[in-house]
């Protein structure tokens, strides 16, 4: 069982870490609240981070990443993203990952979320 951190705005994406976590014996906990997330870092101490490529109120997810790999260097993130468009952007590779959505998304996200724990055992 892993704390997981879904930090997300947009329903679509709740929805489809839901259904992907769905029967798996993990603690998830969710918030749209950028300004918290080091806060929840620390109380919810969780094991994978999944964090939507688009964010309200103007915040770069580029800069939510940094400052979570600031205060948690080995700490998982999951980059999760409506489109193939960043795919190539250098700043995705400070992410342990991504998922795109699509149809089959929930299938990989449980694969993905295995393996960074597999990789990350440290809780």
């Amino acid at each position: 069982m892993a704390n997981i951190l879904i930090i997300d705005d947009q329903e679509w994406a709740k929805n489809l870490c839901r259904e992907g976590l769905a029967g798996e014996s993990h603690k998830i906990e969710v918030t749209d609240d950028i300004e918290s997330v080091s806060k929840n870092i620390l109380l919810f101490k969780p094991n994978v981070v999944l964090l939507n490529l688009y964010l309200k109120y103007g915040f770069l997810v580029w800069d939510v990443l940094r400052n979570i790999k600031i205060q948690k260097p080995n700490l998982p993130v999951l980059i999760i993203a409506p489109y193939h468009n960043y795919l190539f952007d250098h700043r995705l590779s400070q992410a342990d990952g991504y998922l795109l959505k699509s149809h089959s998304a929930a299938d990989e996200l449980k694969q993905k979320i295995s393996a960074l724990l597999e990789n990350n055992p440290a809780k």
